[in-house]
Parts: structure tokens; C-alpha cells; sequence
């Protein structure tokens, strides 16, 4: 090998060429071709690459480094190509390490680390250029979803090298979407993710995440909130009295009402027949004075939004002023205050006494009436049965309708 005095180089004529490891990832990985080291390298655009050619147990040969179109780019410590983006790091015996600021994606490629020895060595380093997505955007097919109903949304990552990955979180649980990945004309990548499901009130403001997933970013993501409507939960309260409602008692009952949108209409109505005259609705609220036993029933509060409907019940019973007609247990919720139940299988037993009571009744009279059943007997044209002929017969019949003492009939 010589090197001529104005710089040019004598190269040789035969390569001995063993492939580098083909890079994955963004570790770097070791390539050997007999005592020749270099590494793959991932770096991102704009930053800087570093490429170290290692030689173990040199000998004194030369070391050299070619770019892609194995242009010579340093020949030990002489930089050949005019490109001031690489810089010498460190050159000795063991090792030639050069850096490329400014990395562009036209800088992609295999680079080769050259030792001059017989037969002469090669090793690959391949620099890989990463490019970062733009920011994720969510776009969802409506601005607002009806308890029930499915939402759409999608996710896009855009102008990325290599694709990019996305994953969906809705609160603390992740969600699968369907990718779609289009490659550009300038060999980049937009990746867009489609996710469906259907919503509950529970949804209502909870956050969905679009996580995007690429070796040159990290805790890349999008969020928006969702925001669902649904129709209102109606519960009445009792704002007073605090026990059992009594005659003259004044009550109050409140009607709560949660939904989204708020609920525009509240109103009371009691079923089946009209609110008492001088009863009070002031907003939510319905005011009775003077409890009586007139009032007994149940009341009933409506609340309506955009979505639809609701109600609750509250069932009033006024019980007497003296404390005699209080029950043992009463229900705190609609229907307080309300008489216990009749105890229907004591009826039920009273009513079956009854029945066997007249079927025994009936059954003794068929008895008796069956045992004192009468005959009829009759003597009429008694002397009928003892002639000698027909005639003789007739005429004792006839003979024996003058003897009206010996024609009597019996019927018991």
C-alpha cells in the first residue's frame, strides 16, 4: 500500500465483504468480520450519527471508512470527501470514529468500515434514520353521543419513519382500534386508527386517549373528553315531617333530578285523581299543609331533558294523630308512611273454614233428606188385581169409586 505524495490513494483491488447484522431496533448491535467491529445506528433527523470502526489486535493496517456510494469519507485520519457535516472523534491503531451532524434521510444507508490487510476486511454499519410523527389528532364523528348509541373516533399520526403504532385508552382501560397504514411518496408513513364503541352515562366526561408508539418519540398522545347526554334520574325526598305523616302535619316533598342536558321541566301530578286544592309547587318542591286522610295516594314527580323522561313515586299514607296507629316498621323511601299489608294467607284461611263449613252443611242435608226419602202409594181400582177377566175388572174399578173410605192415598 503506498499513499502518494499529493494525497490520492492506492486502493486495492480485492475485497473480502462479510454483511453486517441487519438492524432492529434502537440498541445497537455488533458486527464482526474477523477482527473488524462497527455497530448499526439509529439516530433522528437533524441530530448527530457516530460511526466507530474497531479493529482487535491490528497490526498496523490501515483503517478507512466509506459512505454509501463508497466514496471515501476519512482514510486514517484524512477526511478525502468534501462534506464538513463529518468530523473526526478519535483515530488510533484500534479504532477510526467519525461523527455526521445534521443527519437527513438522503444520509440512510450502509456504511463501510475498511481494513487494509490480506485478504482485505469489510464490516457494515447501517445508519437508520428515524422521523418522528407529526402531532396525533382525534377527530370524533360527533361532538356529543346519546347514552346507548355508538361513537366513532380515529386517531391519526402522520409523515413518520418508520410507521408509527397507536393504542386507545378510555380511562384505565385500553381499547382496540383498527389501523390503517399509507406510505407517502417520499417513502414516509401516515398511520390512521378507527375505534368504536358504545357509550353509557357512566362515559360521561371520561377521558379517551390516542397513545402514539414510535422509536423516536416517547409519551407521544392525544386526549379528548367525551361527552354524554342522557335522560334524567328523578328521586323524591322528604323534607319534612321526619317520622310517620300525621293529620295536620304540614310535608314537603322535594323532587332531585340529574341528567344531561339539566332537566328543563319538572312537575308533580298525583295519580289517578288531582293534586289536593290548596297544595303549593314551588320549583321541585311540593308543599302540603294540614295533612288529612283525603290525601292518601300517590304522588308522582316528572323530569324531562332533550333525551327524555323520567319519574319517581312517593306513596302517602296519614296515619291518626295518636300514636296507636303507628305500625311496627315502616320503608324510609316512596311509600313511606304507608298501612301495612292485610295478611293475605290469614284471609285465605278464613275464607277456606268457610267453605268446608257449608260443603260439610250440604252434605249432612243430602244425607237426610236421601234417608226420609217418601213412596206414594195409591188403591185405586184395588179390586182390578183379584177378577177372573177383563170385564169383571173394570167393573169392580168402577164398583170401587162409590167406596171413597177405602180410597185414600199416603205420601210421606
Amino acid at each position: 500500500m503506498a499513499i502518494t505524495g499529493n494525497g490520492s490513494l492506492a486502493t486495492l483491488l480485492f475485497l473480502f465483504v462479510i454483511p453486517a447484522a441487519l438492524h432492529k431496533g434502537a440498541a445497537q448491535y455488533p458486527v464482526q468480520s474477523q477482527n473488524l467491529v462497527t455497530d448499526n445506528v439509529e439516530v433522528m433527523e437533524g441530530d448527530v450519527a457516530v460511526i466507530s470502526c474497531r479493529v482487535k489486535n491490528n497490526d498496523d493496517s490501515v483503517i478507512q471508512l466509506l459512505n454509501p456510494n463508497r466514496q471515501t469519507i476519512y482514510f486514517r485520519d484524512v477526511r478525502p470527501l468534501k462534506d464538513a457535516r463529518f468530523q473526526l472523534v478519535n483515530f488510533s491503531d484500534n479504532e477510526l470514529r467519525v461523527s455526521l451532524s445534521n443527519v437527513s434521510l438522503s444520509d440512510e444507508g450502509r456504511y463501510v468500515c475498511q481494513l487494509y490487510t490480506d485478504p482485505p476486511q469489510e464490516a457494515y454499519a447501517d445508519i437508520t434514520v428515524l422521523i418522528p410523527p407529526g402531532n396525533p389528532i382525534i377527530e370524533s364523528r360527533e361532538g356529543q353521543v346519546i347514552e346507548g348509541n355508538e361513537t366513532e373516533m380515529t386517531c391519526t399520526a402522520m409523515g413518520s419513519k418508520p410507521a408509527a403504532t397507536i393504542r386507545w385508552m378510555k380511562g384505565d382501560k385500553e381499547l382496540q382500534g383498527i389501523s390503517k397504514v399509507e406510505e407517502t411518496y417520499d417513502h414516509m408513513f401516515t398511520v390512521t386508527s378507527q375505534l368504536r364503541f358504545i357509550v353509557t352515562k357512566e362515559d360521561d366526561g371520561v377521558p379517551v386517549v390516542c397513545i402514539v408508539d414510535h422509536p423516536a418519540v416517547k409519551d407521544f398522545q392525544a386526549l379528548t373528553y367525551l361527552v354524554v347526554h342522557y335522560k334524567p334520574e328523578v328521586k323524591i325526598i322528604v323534607e319534612f315531617p321526619d317520622g310517620l305523616p300525621r293529620e295536620g302535619q304540614n310535608m314537603e316533598l322535594s323532587c332531585q333530578a340529574k341528567g344531561k342536558p339539566h332537566p328543563q321541566q319538572i312537575n308533580w301530578v298525583k295519580v289517578d285523581d288531582d293534586l289536593p286544592s290548596h297544595a303549593l309547587i314551588t320549583g321541585p318542591d311540593l308543599y302540603i299543609e294540614n295533612l288529612n286522610k283525603t290525601y292518601n295516594g300517590t304522588y308522582r314527580c316528572f323530569a324531562a331533558n332533550s333525551v327524555g323522561e323520567s319519574y319517581d313515586d312517593y306513596i302517602l299514607y296519614v296515619y291518626d294523630t295518636t300514636p296507636s296507629a303507628e305500625p311496627a316498621a315502616h320503608d324510609s323511601r316512596a311509600g313511606e308512611g304507608a298501612p301495612r299489608a292485610v295478611d293475605h294467607a290469614v284471609i285465605g284461611g278464613v275464607v277456606a273454614v268457610v267453605v268446608f263449613a257449608m260443603l260439610c252443611l250440604l252434605i249432612i242435608l243430602g244425607r237426610y233428606f236421601a234417608r226420609h226419602k217418601g213412596t206414594y202409594f195409591t188403591h185405586e181400582a184395588k179390586g182390578a188385581d183379584d177378577a177372573a177377566d177383563a170385564d169383571t175388572a173394570i167393573i169392580n174399578a168402577e164398583g170401587g169409586h162409590n167406596n171413597s173410605d177405602e180410597k185414600k192415598e199416603y205420601y210421606i
